[in-house]
């Protein structure tokens, strides 16, 4: 067992930490953007490859599926091997896969295409969370995550550039040009991304040296399972993707249906300020984190914690009003908060798990994130289809968040963020 130690106030992260999350926060960006683009641009590709709408939906539904059910294992990778390995050459493939979807000429192949991209884009997140985590410790982790997520957000944002691109070109065109983009910067990342120095094992820890050789699948699954915060997060990140899946499908529809506003000013009350606001969100909530913690151990728990407290009225409310402008400042209220849970996840894992298993333990988190938002998204299009009001819906995942909240209140400190890192 790794060995406690008191929190003591650690030393500013080098340069190259900083770096790290720079680069790592544009690949984010294209990680996101290579997954997505493709729902953005329907009407070209159905002209070109002819397609049902439910084979449509299933390219996505596919991605998603293969991309959950294989996160544990690929984290595992990362915290078996080497971190930034597995990240170059994670980014290699699921490129080369977005420049060999260009060349797709059946829906068969583009469906195998959406499988592989799956596959390879799962080894990304794990490792990359970990490997910051490696870099940033103490009072910089937070910030540096949110950095790194911030890439992630910008990557979902840019999404339209698919369409736009399909719709003065032709389909394949961004895959051609992300998918090289994306081998170039591979290339890159092989002379300057480098994993996080080790520091020798102190006297006191019976362990001995790290040892990824040690590291086993079944091992990290057994250790991880065994803790009981770790489940509490799992429960409680599943739960949050659920709600966050859930609100996003359905808040264009909330707003036309509940305000009586057209399809196109519904679409951008529900989008035009969610990536800026969750951006923000992303970045005050890891400074803050990072700063509390210097006074109190359980900042990265406090803060997320907070946030879901303030988000849940935030949407409570937005379902209750008869103002538009009153919604809208909720559902940002909402955005703004609700996102604090996504920049401290991988701070509050390296803080109840052994650091050989922090990529495995993301990717089971992963996995449960996918499977349950996805489940959150079928539930509740079938409670539209039993004509269930979505103001209801949305009171429902306010309730959600107050329990979201109160697990992460329930979360102990086992291991000393600054100090066994």
């Amino acid at each position: 067992m790794e060995v406690q130690l008191p929190l003591t106030t650690p030393s500013k992260p080098l340069a190259r930490g900083w770096s790290i999350v720079g680069m790592l926060c544009f690949v984010g960006c294209l990680n996101y953007l290579d997954r997505i683009m493709i729902a953005t641009m329907r009407e070209s590709l159905v002209t070109a490859i002819p397609m049902t709408e439910a084979e449509f939906g299933l390219l996505t539904s596919v991605f998603l599926w293969v991309y959950g059910l294989l996160s544990p294992f690929a984290g595992f990778l990362a915290d078996r091997f080497s971190r930034s390995r597995v990240i170059i050459v994670s980014l290699f493939v699921w490129s080369g896969v977005t420049w060999m979807t260009a060349h797709a000429t059946t829906f068969n192949f583009l469906l195998v295409t959406r499988a592989l991209m799956g596959i390879s884009e799962a080894c990304f997140l794990p490792a990359a969370l970990a490997l910051i985590a490696d870099y940033h410790k103490g009072t910089t982790r937070s910030l540096a995550t949110g950095i790194f997520m911030g890439g992630v957000v910008v990557g979902q944002s840019l999404g339209f550039l698919g369409g736009w691109i399909a719709a003065k070109h032709y389909w394949y065109t961004a895959f051609n040009v992300f998918g090289i983009v994306g081998i170039i910067f591979s290339v890159v990342l092989f002379f300057f991304l480098k994993d996080a120095p080790h520091k020798k094992a102190s006297l006191k820890d019976k362990r001995g040296p790290v040892s990824k050789n040690k590291v086993n699948f079944f091992q990290a699954v057994k250790y991880l399972f065994s803790s009981g915060s770790f489940i509490i997060l799992i429960v409680f990140w599943g739960l949050l993707g659920m709600i966050g899946w859930m609100i996003i499908a359905w808040l264009p529809t909330y707003y036309s249906e509940h305000f009586h506003l057209s399809q196109a000013t519904a679409g951008l009350y529900a989008t035009g300020y969610l990536y800026p606001v969750s951006l923000a969100g992303l970045l005050i909530g890891g400074v803050v984190a990072d700063r509390l913690t210097k006074r109190n151990r359980r900042a990265r728990i406090l803060v997320p914690a907070t946030g879901l407290l303030v988000a849940a009225p935030a949407i409570f409310f937005a379902s209750t009003t008869t103002a538009a402008y009153i919604a809208i400042i909720c559902f940002i209220f909402y955005a703004f908060a609700r996102i604090f849970s996504d920049g401290n996840l991988m701070p509050i894992l390296c803080m109840i798990a052994d650091k050989r298993y922090r990529a495995t333990g993301y990717g089971i988190l992963n996995m449960f994130s996918c499977i349950v938002g996805g489940l959150g998204i079928y539930i509740s299009g079938t409670l539209r289809d039993a004509h269930i009001n979505l103001s209801i819906m949305f009171k429902v995942a306010a309730l959600f968040m107050v329990i979201c909240g109160g697990l992460l209140f329930m979360i102990k400190i086992k291991y000393d963020d600054a100090k066994t890192s």
